[in-house]
């Protein structure tokens, strides 16, 4: 029997992402994001999430994406404590598609010669035509390293 991997597609700035499904403690509505005066260009803000504080990671100013206004019509990508430290910590997408299982086959690993800086938190291309999807697009959806990209946060 085929490996396969479990992910969770968004999408981001017109593109189609996907990060590993085993990180992510939930997905919630978008709500007033608080900013930090002075924080990182990385920072959104913060957010009381059921009574805790959680971060937000602009993840369009990380990837070099471009920037878009915040809407009601966006979701928030929260991940587990333990993905960076214990922190609670969340991304905002413009909007999640599904949890998706992908044979390891329709990945393409990204290439480590890659100097771009987004492009160093690529973990692999994967072919969503060949795993099954029917819908209109390109089919190709960037799997993202978000582990990596948060151990880099940290260091700054």
């Amino acid at each position: 029997m085929e490996s396969s991997i479990e992910v969770i597609e968004f999408a981001l700035a017109d593109g189609r992402y996907a990060i590993d499904i085993n990180i992510i403690r939930e997905i919630v509505e978008m709500v007033p994001i608080t900013p930090i005066p002075r924080a990182p260009p990385y920072i959104t803000g913060v957010i009381n999430l059921r009574g805790e504080i959680t971060n937000i990671v602009n993840l369009n100013k990380h990837l070099a994406l471009p920037p878009k206004e915040l809407s009601k019509s966006q979701k928030i990508i929260v991940f587990t404590a333990d993905t960076i430290k214990g922190n609670n910590v969340g991304i905002v997408v413009d909007s999640v598609a599904s949890v998706v299982v992908v044979p390891v086959s329709q990945v393409k690993q990204a290439s480590e010669e890659s100097g771009e800086k987004e492009g160093n938190y690529v973990k692999g291309i994967i072919n969503m035509f060949s795993a099954g999807e029917t819908k209109q697009g390109s089919g190709l959806v960037i799997w993202l390293d978000i582990l990596k990209l948060f151990k880099d946060i940290e260091k700054k």
